[in-house]
């Protein structure tokens, strides 16, 4: 019997020990934080296009129904293209005088301008040569903004996600390394904010009076590089 609580005893001894030290703060853990980043290339497949019809006569009225006449003629050709009205929409109309200066006297109007600008959704970058070339052989005269967008980026997001942490293990493993330790577990991981990438404007002669049209215009969208940073953190080992 003596020995039965002998042995009770001294199972008991260290659970009492260990109910003590409970409250005794816990060590804590050694990390690794690294900050990986991840791209991937995405094309372009679909366009906004600023259309605009100038013209200039000696009254405001002229000038508009000489613009709503040539404005109808570029919306009919962008339409028979297979363009629906919720891909053209008007973002500008603008009546302006133009005067005359003198030294010594008042101003004079010499004639009147009117702009009527329409901004055009093209969903099949296919169509973009097309859609300028019909406006500008209907009555448009400028093209003031031509911008190209890629309009579904989830798959290509994670891709860059899946990117961005492989590197991030990759720096972590090699800075272990260099601690003379290893990596251990993923503690915890952070995705940074995410935008897509802006609508990249293509470079043209803004403002510039187009009078002629020549064949099919060629368009090249190019790339778009989307990115994304994850903040991880590791669980470091030290070496014996």
């Amino acid at each position: 019997m003596k020995t039965q609580i002998w042995c009770c005893v001294a199972v008991l001894a260290p659970l009492t020990v260990q109910a003590q030290d409970s409250s005794a703060p816990i060590p804590p853990i050694p990390q690794i934080a690294v900050t990986g980043r991840g791209e991937v290339k995405v094309s372009p497949d679909k366009a906004t296009i600023q259309v605009s019809v100038q013209t200039r006569a000696a009254t405001a009225a002229a000038a508009a129904t000489e613009n709503a006449t040539k404005q109808q003629s570029v919306l009919s050709a962008l339409r028979a293209l297979g363009l629906g009205n919720d891909q053209l929409s008007t973002i500008n109309y603008n009546v302006y005088p133009e005067q005359h200066y003198e030294q010594g006297k008042e101003p004079t109007i010499v004639a009147y301008n009117v702009t009527n600008t329409i901004l055009v959704d093209v969903r099949k970058l296919s169509q973009v040569g097309p859609v300028i070339d019909a406006a500008l052989s209907h009555g448009a005269n400028m093209i003031t903004s031509l911008q190209f967008y890629a309009s579904n980026t989830e798959v290509a997001r994670r891709g860059a996600i899946a990117t961005a942490i492989e590197r991030a293990r990759a720096d972590a493993d090699a800075a272990a390394r260099a601690a003379h330790g290893s990596l251990g577990s993923l503690l915890e991981i952070s995705i940074g904010p995410y935008s897509p990438p802006p609508p990249r404007p293509m470079m043209m002669a803004r403002g510039t009076v187009l009078d002629t049209v020549q064949l099919q215009t060629p368009i090249n969208p190019g790339e778009e590089t989307l990115s994304v940073e994850v903040s991880t953190r590791w669980r470091f080992i030290p070496g014996q």
